[in-house]
């Protein structure tokens, strides 16, 4: 086998990961299973914790499209981990109305608190602070996801601090 081909096949996926897509894709019609291309990163970013390169294109391969047009998913969406995160990662709307309601004041808030900047992760690997555009909650502003899964609103200082200090006491097994 040619090594310089090896070098840039995709990463394989496993059995349980292409049941998973099997699944999604079943949702469209014949012929569209491009159309589950959001569904299959989520899957990868879910298994991984964030998409690489190499699983743009195992994700490619398998959809049957170009690893081109999966690399513009991945990079549209902030969703989407395009290297290693923290276990908990923080997004913190800096949208205008947030922004207006404290927002960037949120964010510097908890840069100082983790001792990092935005768009990084702490050395020990537990927070990953980040900015994101509208969350839809702007009644609610400050407002912050967490593992894209989680929304925390009215986020002023003390409400940010009970957070992060409840997830590093969950990690440290302490009661919170």
């Amino acid at each position: 086998m040619n090594t310089r081909v090896a070098s840039i096949t995709a990463t394989p996926l496993s059995e349980a990961t292409r049941m998973r897509f099997d699944r999604e894709v079943a949702k469209y019609p014949a012929g569209q299973k491009q159309s589950a291309v959001m569904a299959c990163l989520s899957i990868i970013q879910q298994e991984r914790g964030w998409v690489s390169p190499e699983s743009e294109k195992a994700i490619a391969e398998y959809l049957e499209m170009p690893p081109m047009a999966v690399h513009e998913v991945t990079t549209f969406y902030n969703m989407y981990n395009q290297h290693a995160v923290g276990k908990y990662k923080l997004n913190v709307c800096t949208n205008l109305p947030c922004v207006l309601r404290n927002g960037a004041k949120a964010l510097a808030h908890l840069e100082r608190k983790l001792g990092i900047s935005a768009g990084e992760t702490t050395p020990d690997g537990l927070f990953t602070l980040q900015q994101c555009e509208c969350l839809g909650a702007c009644a609610d502003a400050p407002v912050m996801l967490v593992n894209d899964r989680t929304m925390c609103s009215f986020m002023e200082n003390d409400r940010l601090d009970q957070l992060v200090d409840g997830l590093r006491a969950a990690e440290n097994g302490d009661a919170a």
